[in-house]
C-alpha cells in the first residue's frame, strides 16, 4: 500500500479515533441525524491544515454572507458542490472557519447530506466522517446495485423507512437556522468516468423544497483514488492548493425555471435537465477558478 495512504499515514491516529467515535455504524430511522463530534473535528482540521497549502482560499465571501443571512431571516437554504474526494467536507468546512466571523458562523450551520456508505463499511471512515454534523441518507445508486430478488426487497423497504426519516429530520434541521450541504453528483468524481460527474436526479427535489441555494466549486485535491476506488483508506494524502468559489444566491424557483429553458423546451425529464444545469454551471466556475492556480 502507499506510504501516503490514509490508512498508513494516519495509522497513529485510529486508536484515538475509535476511542471519540460513537460508532453509529447501523443506520435506522432513528440516528438519521448525527450531529457533529468536534473531539473528532481537531484531527480532521489538523489534517486539512497539514496538507492544504498555506495558499488555499474560501472565494467570494461576500455570497456566503448573504446565504448566511438568508438562512438566518428564515429561508430554506441549500449548497450544492462538486466532489472530488472525502476530503471535500473537511476542506470546506475548515476554510470556513479559518475565516472567522461569517464563515465560522456559516460553517457551524452546514449539515450534510451524505450517504449510508461512510457509516457502515469501515469504522475508522466512520469515525472521519462523525467529524461533520450529517443527515444520512440510502441513496437511489446503492438500492439500484442489489440484484438479489429478495435482498432488493428487504433493502427497498429499509431505504423507504430510514429516506422519509432524513426528509423530516431535513425539515426539522433547516426551521433550526442551518442550511444543508449535498454533493449533487452523489459520488465522487474519478477521473477517465464521466458519469461519476452526472448529477444525481433526485437533487431537484431537494432545490424544488429550498428558497435559496449557493454553489461551490473546488479546485485542487489533497485526496487522490488509489488503484482500487472502493478502499476509502487507500485513497492517497497530498498538499495541494485547494480553492473553493461560491456562486452569487440564487432564487430557487428563478434557478429551476432558468434550467428549464437551458436546452429548449424539448428536453422531456426536466428534472434530469436542473441537476444537468447545476453542474454545467459547476464546471463553469471550476475552469474559471482553475487559471492561475498553481502559478
Amino acid at each position: 500500500m502507499n506510504p501516503d495512504s490514509l490508512a498508513i499515514r494516519y495509522k497513529h491516529l485510529f486508536p484515538e479515533l475509535k476511542r471519540l467515535s460513537r460508532a453509529e455504524n447501523v443506520i435506522t430511522e432513528h440516528n438519521v441525524l448525527q450531529p457533529a463530534n468536534m473531539g473528532i473535528r481537531t484531527f480532521m482540521d489538523a489534517m486539512c491544515e497539514e496538507n492544504m497549502l498555506p495558499n488555499s482560499e474560501f472565494r467570494n465571501m461576500q455570497h456566503a454572507e448573504t446565504f448566511l443571512e438568508g438562512i438566518k431571516a428564515g429561508k430554506r437554504g441549500i449548497i450544492l458542490m462538486e466532489h472530488y474526494s472525502n476530503f471535500d467536507l473537511p476542506g470546506i468546512m475548515y476554510l470556513l472557519s479559518r475565516e472567522g466571523g461569517i464563515g465560522k458562523e456559516l460553517a457551524d450551520r452546514i449539515i450534510a447530506i451524505a450517504g449510508m456508505k461512510l457509516n457502515e463499511e469501515n469504522p475508522f471512515v466512520s469515525a472521519f466522517a462523525e467529524a461533520y454534523s450529517r443527515i444520512i441518507i440510502y441513496p437511489s445508486r446503492s438500492l439500484a446495485s442489489i440484484t438479489d430478488p429478495e435482498k432488493y426487497k428487504t433493502e427497498e423497504q429499509r431505504s423507504r423507512v430510514i429516506n422519509m426519516a432524513s426528509m423530516r429530520a431535513l425539515d426539522r434541521v433547516r426551521k433550526d437556522g442551518n442550511a444543508v450541504l449535498v454533493f449533487p453528483s452523489g459520488t465522487r468524481y474519478r477521473p477517465g468516468k464521466p458519469e461519476t460527474k452526472k448529477g444525481v436526479r433526485e437533487i431537484d427535489s431537494y432545490i424544488r423544497l429550498s428558497d435559496i441555494m449557493m454553489l461551490v466549486s473546488i479546485n485542487g485535491n489533497c485526496l487522490r483514488f488509489s488503484e482500487d476506488p472502493a478502499d476509502m483508506l487507500g485513497d492517497v494524502v497530498c498538499k495541494d492548493r485547494i480553492i473553493m468559489t461560491a456562486s452569487p444566491v440564487y432564487d430557487c424557483n428563478q434557478f429551476r425555471e432558468e434550467a428549464r429553458t437551458w436546452k429548449g423546451a424539448e428536453i422531456e425529464d426536466k428534472k434530469q435537465l436542473v441537476v444537468d444545469y447545476v453542474m454545467h454551471r459547476l464546471e463553469t466556475m471550476h475552469d474559471e477558478n482553475e487559471a492561475g492556480r498553481l502559478s
